[in-house]
């Protein structure tokens, strides 16, 4: 029943959004998230990031260190339309969330969405989360 309602709510969410107009459209340009620095491969400048419940955004996701990074957010994955993932200029495009994203190299993914649940979702880079490589997506 609640995987019901949740779905009933995201749909009349984005169909009153959709009759004005292209959520995708117009989204908003959320803080960078970088992971790792050049002098320190577990650096996390940003690791809260606020939004809005409704609207649509862009988030670019750099690895910036020497490490392999397995960037973790199911729930949040899991709470957002995705439009695409955007990785030099070639576009994914799915019908559901994906599992993770994997940084082998040096690099930017930028992740565009539209919030559809509010809450607090972690994010960790999978087995470095003891190093401080954890936050939080808000979305209110």
């Amino acid at each position: 029943m609640r995987a019901f309602l949740t779905a009933a709510l995201a749909f009349g969410l984005l169909a009153t959004h959709a009759s004005a107009g292209d959520l995708t459209k117009g989204r908003t340009d959320l803080p960078e998230l970088f992971l790792g620095a050049e002098d320190n491969d577990y650096a996390v400048p940003v690791k809260d990031i606020e939004m809005e419940a409704g609207k649509s955004y862009r988030l670019r996701i750099t690895a910036k260190g020497q490490k392999e990074y397995k960037f973790f957010a199911s729930e949040f994955f899991r709470g957002v339309w995705m439009n695409q993932i955007v990785i030099n200029h070639l576009e994914v495009h799915m019908a559901g969330p994906p599992h993770h994203l994997e940084f082998d190299d040096q690099g930017t993914i930028a992740v565009e969405f539209v919030t559809v649940r509010a809450g607090e979702f972690p994010w960790s880079v999978q087995g470095l989360e003891g190093r401080g490589m954890t936050g939080r997506f808000i979305v209110k």
